[in-house]
């Protein structure tokens, strides 16, 4: 397989509609009869057997689909229920957890203003943070999991985005930082 079937390949992998030849080549910058030499490369290389996936022409263009005797298998992986999205309240509370770690459900209430038990109890149910004790109160502590990690592609927490780079609103930024402060007050009372 040479480097524009590599290319094709990943596009079609990247692309969730069938790609046509001639928006293959634009965007390989190859001509029209290059893509289709490499897409005839590409679907004898699927084609041979050693991987999951074949070449499919449809709707017009090229795709990449599961091999058909994976049937069963994706079929069953594809029955699991999906996770919906995290909702704002959810977002805002797995962002306090990652940045100020490990930190507590009030603690986390007290910055975003609002109660965020429901927020907490999803994100600890959704395996992205964990209980990592507890604080000389009571109150639980938490940190962000393995997997919150993996999902955000993470090697480490220090790979977090800069806050410093966030730019909000002079108001938004007037309101975070007096939560932010009063957060930070609290938490270094004794």
């Amino acid at each position: 397989m040479n480097d524009l079937s590599r290319t094709i390949e990943a596009l079609l992998f990247l692309s969730p509609q069938p790609v046509s030849t001639i928006d293959l080549a634009e965007a390989t910058e190859s001509t029209e009869g290059q893509v289709t030499e490499a897409i005839e490369s590409l679907r004898e290389d699927l084609a041979a057997g050693r991987r999951g996936i074949i070449l499919r022409e449809v709707a017009g263009g090229f795709a990449l689909a599961s091999d058909p005797a994976s049937e069963e298998s994706a079929r069953r992986l594809l029955a699991k229920p999906r996770t919906p999205p995290l909702t704002q309240a959810q977002a805002e509370t797995l962002a306090i957890v990652a940045y100020l770690q490990p930190v507590s459900r009030p603690e986390v209430a007290r910055i975003r203003g609002v109660s965020s038990e429901s927020a907490v109890q999803t994100l600890a149910e959704r395996g992205l943070i964990e209980e990592s004790g507890r604080s000389r109160f009571g109150a639980a502590i938490f940190k962000t999991t393995e997997l919150f990690e993996r999902l955000f592609g993470l090697g480490a927490l220090d790979q977090l985005p800069d806050p410093s780079r966030f730019d909000p609103t002079p108001e938004d930024e007037r309101e975070l930082r007096e939560r932010l402060l009063k957060a930070g007050e609290q938490r270094a009372e004794p």
